[in-house]
């Protein structure tokens, strides 16, 4: 499967050092350990930070043409702060080398040939990077999976309705379902149904933390409790998910398999320092 991740990629910094991040960047990983052919289109600085980061996708294989270098605005660098259940918020500064992703023919022959495209909210905070997006999704007939990621004050409501009504897919957390859908009385169920009639998505799935996830699919719901994990941080636990849910729905595979492979790769990266730990044998075994 050929799958177009867009987005930013940066440098999460920790109290005792820095990972490679990025939502879109860590899910364009773990699809590529998960054996998909993997693309990813973003924008570094030319600075140290972003040769280092050019240096990280060439070894992870997520290097190419589609990879731009912006020559003022510098690389990204977030602050990561843990609580003491290790969730995860972020200081993010701006503006950065990739609110500047230019359309170009690489990055839009890229999109006409893949299978899908994952796209999230945070690099669409600037109208430059967002406006190729939309570009990008108007000329594919691919999938369409858009992660909802909410970072106040990164985004605007009339964004996140723009991007949800371009796609087919629709990934947020359950906090993010109670900030959109905060008017909507019930349970998350009922919240689901409404965004449902809202935007007309294929797809709509809420993680839930350690909780598992919900999907509503094919007009039924499904449900996954999640794996309990040693939790060293939260970072790109959702990210590892998404990567799964997508590569699951590309094989048409059925949506229980499909939410218990993602639950479980995304408890095993809570159990690992940063978004990107590489893999173990058998992970859903081993979060049983």
């Amino acid at each position: 499967m050929d799958i177009l991740c867009f987005g930013e990629i940066l440098w999460d910094t920790f109290d005792d050092g820095q990972k490679p991040g990025g939502a879109t960047m860590n899910v364009a990983f773990h699809l590529a350990q998960q054996g998909a052919n993997a693309s990813f289109a973003s924008r570094v600085g030319d600075d140290t930070q972003g040769n280092k980061l050019i240096k990280f996708l060439k070894s992870a294989g997520l290097y190419s043409d589609l990879i731009q270098v912006d020559e003022k605005r510098p690389t990204c660098e977030v602050t990561v702060h843990l609580d003491q259940n290790q969730q995860a918020t972020y200081t993010i500064p701006y503006p950065v080398s990739w609110d500047n992703i230019k359309l170009k023919k690489p990055l839009t022959k890229n999109a006409k040939d893949a299978d899908a495209i994952v796209f999230g909210s945070l690099v669409c905070r600037d109208a430059t990077s967002r406006d190729t997006l939309l570009n990008l999704l108007n000329e594919t007939t691919a999938l369409k999976v858009f992660d909802v990621n909410l970072r106040p004050p990164h985004y605007t409501l009339s964004t996140i309705e723009t991007l949800a009504a371009a796609a087919d897919v629709v990934k947020m957390n359950e906090e993010e379902a109670d900030l959109l859908l905060h008017r909507t009385k019930g349970d998350l169920k009922d919240k689901i149904i409404e965004f449902r009639k809202k935007y007309h998505v294929k797809t709509i799935c809420v993680t839930r933390g350690e909780h598992g996830a919900m999907v509503w699919h094919d007009h039924e719901f499904y449900e996954h409790p999640g794996y309990a994990a040693n939790v060293v941080d939260t970072v790109g636990a959702g990210d590892a998910f998404l990567a799964t849910f997508t590569l699951g729905l590309l094989n048409k595979l059925p949506i229980p398999q499909i939410l218990e492979r993602a639950c479980a790769v995304g408890a095993f990266v809570t159990s690992q320092r940063g978004a990107n730990p590489q893999y173990v044998e058998g992970i859903v075994d081993l979060m049983k």
